[in-house]
């Protein structure tokens, strides 16, 4: 019984909130609010952080799909390969990891990140490997930093080891990111 009210207040929420916000489509928002609304202040920095890291794994492996598209170099190619092996296997450890503790996570890019990918997708060539390579550094600079401070602050022991086990792969990301940006110049 009691489970059945929970799907009909998650399902009267989801509802509510489509309905007074329509024309915002923002699924990283939508997950945000929803966390906040079933999980509360004790959980609410560590699903933030959640959120955040599912919107960036899942437009790391968008671009490295596009990567291995429209991309002219095989060092690009390869990062992309790369972008979506490593950062589709952590996705899926992350939504796993959500639904132990009932955090919502986006289905779709954030707005942001769209306009980004959309931006990227209309290059080609050696213009999308510059383009491409300048923003897996700046992107991954920002993981880094998210992640460790989710790996020493976070306060759900389980989000905190995984963000902390996370570092070493995106260090060598930015890295290699690095040296791609180099050799597309």
């Amino acid at each position: 019984m009691k489970k059945i009210a929970f799907n009909l207040m998650l399902a009267a929420s989801l509802f509510a909130t489509a309905a007074c916000d329509n024309d915002r489509n923002d699924s990283a928002e939508q997950a945000e609010e929803m966390n906040e609304d079933m999980l509360g202040e004790a959980m609410e920095d560590d699903a933030e952080f959640a959120v955040t890291a599912a919107d960036g794994g899942m437009f790391e492996v968008q671009l490295g799909e596009l990567a291995q598209k429209n991309g002219a170099s095989e060092d690009v190619k390869q990062f992309g390969r790369l972008m979506t092996i490593d950062h589709g296997q952590a996705n899926e450890e992350l939504k796993l990891l959500a639904s132990q503790k009932n955090i919502t996570l986006p289905t779709t890019l954030s707005e942001d990140k769209q306009e980004k990918y959309n931006e990227l997708a209309e290059k080609t060539g050696k213009e999308f490997d510059e383009a491409y390579a300048e923003l897996m550094v700046k992107d991954h600079e920002e993981d880094i930093k998210h992640f460790k401070e989710q790996g020493e602050d976070g306060k759900d022991p389980d989000l905190k080891a995984w963000a902390a086990g996370k570092v070493a792969a995106l260090e060598l990301h930015l890295s290699k990111a690095k040296v791609m940006e180099e050799t597309v110049d």
